[in-house]
């Protein structure tokens, strides 16, 4: 994670990237981002959403729902074509949230990076064309 923050903050694109962090009463509670998919690509069409992660306390409160939202509208904003999201399972209220906002599961894989098995997942969803 600390490489993902470190990359953005070293190189991204204001118009094509950005990071939201969510806060409870002035707390943080929660984070997304939006990045390229592949920055160094001619088209630029598909965006990553990263980073998803709230805070157990302020889980429930809807905050993942509102981050992806936002991540979504702005990805819609930058002219993106489509987001894709990996994750892995287990993960259950993210893949709620991520199913509630249109993503669909494309394919899964076993997956050891974490020291223990666990499947990874990739998910996608289209983005509408924006009225101009």
């Amino acid at each position: 994670m600390a490489r993902i923050v470190a990359n953005y903050a070293e190189q991204h694109d204001p118009a094509r990237e950005a990071v939201w962090i969510a806060d409870v009463d002035g707390r943080p509670a929660g984070s997304i981002a939006c990045m390229a998919d592949d920055p160094s690509g001619v088209e630029q069409r598909t965006a990553r959403l990263r980073l998803l992660l709230v805070e157990p306390t302020a889980r429930g409160m809807g905050v993942g729902e509102r981050l992806v939202a936002e991540c979504l509208r702005f990805a819609q904003r930058a002219r993106y074509s489509r987001v894709v999201l990996w994750t892995t399972s287990g993960l259950d209220s993210a893949r709620r949230i991520y199913q509630r906002a249109g993503f669909t599961l494309d394919d899964e894989a076993p997956y050891d990076g974490f020291g223990h098995g666990v499947v990874a997942q990739n998910w996608s969803r289209p983005l509408t064309a924006r009225p101009r």
